[in-house]
């Protein structure tokens, strides 16, 4: 018996030792609220809070969760819960579990950690984390006046080429007890850089993000205890134009939208040791001056500065502004006052240029080799009076000089004059451009490479994908994607950023949102754009084709306005996002009647406006195809799309929970809307729809509108389109590329798909990389077209490459049933043509990874499954002694596998893991 007890000890000691081994494998990280890191100033009175398991070990699985929230971070660390202590709550839920504790006030700090408990063992946070609350009602700015100075200045223009000097903008302040905290609260109009003592508050650029200041103002808050001290303080901030005081003034004024000169307002609230407290507000004892040295800030035309007007010390209490003048009182924007919850604009890295040569002219032409957004700094040494121009471009003429005709009237030029002291570094504060090229002028002495370094400017969101593959040509459009994208997204998602357009079309996004998110964590982003697009909606319910509307684009139809349902649909499928949904769905569904109420006529849509935007055409010279045969029925394309759109409402319907009769109005509408639609297209004789293009095939296999019977037919018209007709390549515009990629794999022919994505001739995605394109261009043929429209930093036509990449060549997707990738389909076709891929994509809940080599002999892939998730793996036999898993054979009566369709299909836990499967 003693034996027996003894035994029973070391068991039990043993298996507690693997338990704490295995805890000490297992951390929680990346503690989030509302998707963002420790956010200063939020809106959200019933925040979603957020964390990742990371785990060493296999089979990690959340079983329980204890959060604690305190008003101050002692209170935390002594696990006094005085906010909310939530308890401990079975649930294996790690995503936007929401707040429920006291009301959150005004101003209001928050500490927080996550105890949580899984199949291996307990786990604390091993960081803390914090929010705090913004100013949360109207009525607390009271006695915080906007401040300005509305007139023109010596050298300012309002006209076509809009030109308005920065307002410099600064207050001392007397700070008379020790500074316990204190935080910032501003809206600087259009565009703010802010200084404590003359140090700049923060490491953003381009400060807020653009809104219709109409409809709303973002804030941006600061903690700058750190920045202050007691005694005498200067706060300064030079305000820039951005899109408030917009590119083009008294131009257009039906299209172009402008809201007035650059303003601002502001809090500076600060608690003292002894428990008091003071706001110090913008008022009329503020002083402005415009004779600063930033001359002018237009986004299309550049940025000039005179380094000679630079005023020493200017943010600083030791400066004289005898000279400026007292601050005026101005209206404010109009807009409601909103928290910003998306981050701002940063510097995210640097291109050097690779070479620099000078022209006939005696001009230079940098080559940075990469077509970038962003700006350049300058290092020059001169006299004072010397100027630099700096000239920005995409590409090159012919004989070595600037391609502009397609930047259209945007001068896109920087000037910097010098002071003459010594060597001098700038870079501009309130504009940007897309370039690959820069012309520099006035460099007295031979300029080299050294003296400039291109600083990449876009929204400080976290790059989420890799991919990598055996075909190089798909690796360039991948890489080309990336700067693409990432260049566009400017606290919206604009469609270019070099010409003068840079606006954010609805269009351009569908799809394209949806595979962007495997690259970047795009949530806030596209969760602010919707508040946009909200925003602009007319009180009848119609949606603009531009949101926000600094373009009045209120034209209707279906494929612009529909991205407001499509992206709330990605946000919700990739990152499980629920909210979205339900803000935004009542808006949607008035979207929905207003335009059957408008142009629905004997159930057809009638309403279309681009049609298949930038088909390939016949010629290369032209903008859009001319050939009728490529061109597909807008009315087809809009009940299509429209049909499309009303499957997704019912599912959001169903998600919301919402009356059974808006499921009804769904279901009959979307029934009799297929039943015209095939009896209107359908041609019976050749299994076809209208003219068969591709896009008008695809449109209704895609969306489920063709009968099962006919399917195989009309998905061999489209094989024979893109196969014959087209001869491999593609011939869809934006309309149809959006769903060309996964309808291809998913109907059993992967290797077409393959091709349209390796090909290098025109019309490809390949062609445009072997033609020198770093980024994606707004047409097929954009090295020959026209001008005119010829962007060649447009991610439009991306379509649904990416998700493609993803999906259906790493097999990295969501589950639809289980959003955010709770569970993992890992489902690649890995009988393309390509013998490996090495892809990763940081979801919520942790890095997923799917690295798959192929030979004849074998395949062999290493997946990693993030911790309290799982997945769903499917291999290409049906015979389980072929397979095996981490070096070992799956017994043949295990409940983790099953065969379907000759494929053997796995159900894994977290973890990673090592698959062979013998050929």
């Amino acid at each position: 018996m003693k034996k027996f007890f003894l035994h029973l000890t070391f068991i039990i000691i043993t298996l507690i030792s693997i338990s704490a081994q295995a805890q000490t494998k297992i951390n929680v990280s990346n503690l989030q609220c509302e998707m963002l890191n420790n956010p200063e100033g939020i809106d959200v009175v019933q925040p979603r809070l957020s964390w990742q398991i990371k785990a060493d070990v296999n089979d990690v699985k959340q079983t329980a969760y204890q959060i604690i929230v305190a008003s101050t971070l002692e209170n935390l660390n002594s696990n006094k819960a005085d906010l909310w202590d939530s308890g401990k709550v079975t649930s294996d839920e790690s995503i936007n579990v929401i707040y429920k504790g006291k009301k959150l006030e005004d101003r209001q700090n928050a500490f927080w950690k996550v105890t949580i408990w899984t199949n291996k063992g307990e786990i604390q946070s091993v960081k803390n984390a914090h929010f705090s609350m913004g100013i949360l009602n109207y009525v607390n700015w009271k006695s915080t006046r906007w401040i300005g100075y509305e007139k023109t200045s010596i050298g300012d223009s309002i006209s076509q080429y809009s030109r308005l000097s920065a307002r410099y903008v600064r207050k001392e302040i007397n700070l008379k007890k020790q500074i316990k905290s204190a935080k910032v609260y501003i809206m600087g109009m259009g565009l703010y850089e802010l200084y404590i003592n003359g140090n700049k508050i923060g490491d953003q650029v381009l400060a807020p993000v653009p809104t219709d200041y109409t409809k709303n103002v973002k804030y941006n808050v600061f903690d700058v205890t750190s920045q202050l001290k007691e005694g005498k303080n200067m706060l300064g901030t030079i305000l820039g134009n951005g899109r408030f005081f917009t590119m083009r003034q008294d131009f257009k004024p039906y299209k172009i939208k402008t809201f007035g000169y650059p303003k601002m307002a502001l809090q500076l609230f600060v608690e003292y040791t002894d428990g008091s407290k003071e706001v110090i507000r913008t008022d009329d004892t503020w002083k402005v001056t415009t004779n600063g040295p930033i001359l002018s800030n237009n986004e299309y035309d550049g940025e000039e500065y005179d380094a000679r007007k630079e005023m020493k010390n200017w943010n600083t209490t030791n400066f004289d502004d005898k000279k400026w003048f007292l601050a005026e009182y101005v209206q404010e924007p109009g807009g409601f006052y909103e928290a910003q919850m998306t981050p701002n604009m940063q510097i995210k890295g640097e291109v050097k240029p690779i070479s620099i040569k000078q022209t006939p002219r005696g001009t230079y032409i940098l080559d940075m080799g990469q077509n970038m957004v962003g700006w350049l700094q300058l290092k020059v040494k001169g006299k004072s009076g010397d100027q630099i121009k700096l000239k920005f471009a995409e590409s090159l003429q012919a004989d070595g000089s600037l391609y502009i005709e397609n930047l259209r009237d945007a001068r896109t030029t920087d000037v910097y004059t010098l002071k003459g002291e010594g060597e001098e570094t700038w870079e501009p504060t309130f504009v940007f451009h897309g370039f690959r090229f820069v012309e520099v002028t006035g460099f007295t002495t031979k300029p080299t490479v050294d003296n400039f370094t291109g600083k990449v400017v876009y929204d400080d969101i976290k790059t989420t994908g890799t991919f990598e593959s055996s075909d190089a040509t798909m690796n360039q459009i991948f890489k080309n994607a990336y700067w693409g994208i990432s260049g566009n997204y400017k606290g919206m998602p604009i469609d270019c950023p070099q010409r003068n357009e840079r606006q954010p079309w609805l269009g351009d996004r569908t799809t394209g949102a949806y595979g962007e998110s495997f690259l970047f964590d795009n949530q806030t982003l596209y969760a602010k754009w919707l508040d946009d697009i909200k925003n602009a909606q007319t009180a009848d319910g119609g949606i603009p084709d531009v949101a926000p509307a600094f373009w009045r684009y209120y034209g209707d139809n279906v494929t612009w306005p529909g991205t407001y349902i499509t992206v709330a649909d990605m946000l919700y499928q990739q990152f499980g996002d629920k909210k979205v949904v339900e803000k935004h769905y009542p808006s949607m569904k008035k979207w929905i009647v207003y335009m059957e109420q408008n142009y629905l006529v004997k159930d057809l849509m009638t309403k279309d406006k681009y049609g298949d935007w930038c088909v390939p055409p016949e010629s290369l010279e032209l903008i859009h195809s001319k050939d009728s045969a490529r061109t597909t029925n807008g009315e087809l394309i809009a009940s299509a799309f429209y049909y499309h759109l009303l499957q997704k409402m019912r599912k959001f319907a169903t998600i919301n929970g919402t009356n059974s009769e808006d499921i009804k109005y769904y279901d009959s509408l979307s029934e009799r809307i297929k039943t015209a639609f095939n009896a209107k297209f359908f041609n019976v004789a050749k299994n076809n729809y209208a003219n068969n293009t591709v896009t008008a095939n695809l449109l209704p296999l895609a969306f489920g509108m063709v009968p099962e019977n006919l399917q195989s037919k009309v998905f061999d018209n489209i094989v024979h389109e893109v196969e014959v007709t087209y001869k491999g390549h593609i011939s869809t515009g934006v309309i149809g590329t959006q769903f060309l990629m996964r309808t291809l794999s998913e109907y059993g022919r992967p290797d077409l798909s393959y091709k349209l994505a390796s090909n290098d001739t025109y019309p490809s995605w390949g062609y445009m990389a072997k033609n020198g394109a770093t980024t994606i261009w707004e047409l097929w043929n954009g090295n020959t077209a026209d001008p005119k429209m010829n962007s060649q930093n447009h991610v439009m036509l991306l379509g649904d490459l990416l998700i493609w990449y993803y999906e259906n060549i790493a097999g990295i997707k969501s589950n639809p049933e289980t959003p955010g990738f709770k569970q993992i389909i890992m489902k690649p076709d890995f009988e393309t043509g390509l013998s490996y891929v090495n892809a990763s994509y940081e979801s919520i809940h942790g890095t997923i990874k799917s690295n798959w080599k192929t030979d004849k002999k074998a395949l062999q892939w290493k997946i990693t499954i993030p911790a309290n998730t799982s997945g769903v793996v499917y291999l290409p036999t049906n015979n389980i002694s072929n397979v095996s898993l981490n070096s070992k054979k799956i017994d043949k009566s295990s409940p983790t596998y099953k065969v379907e369709n000759n494929t053997i299909i796995l159900t894994l836990s977290s973890g990673s893991y090592n698959i062979s499967v013998k050929r």
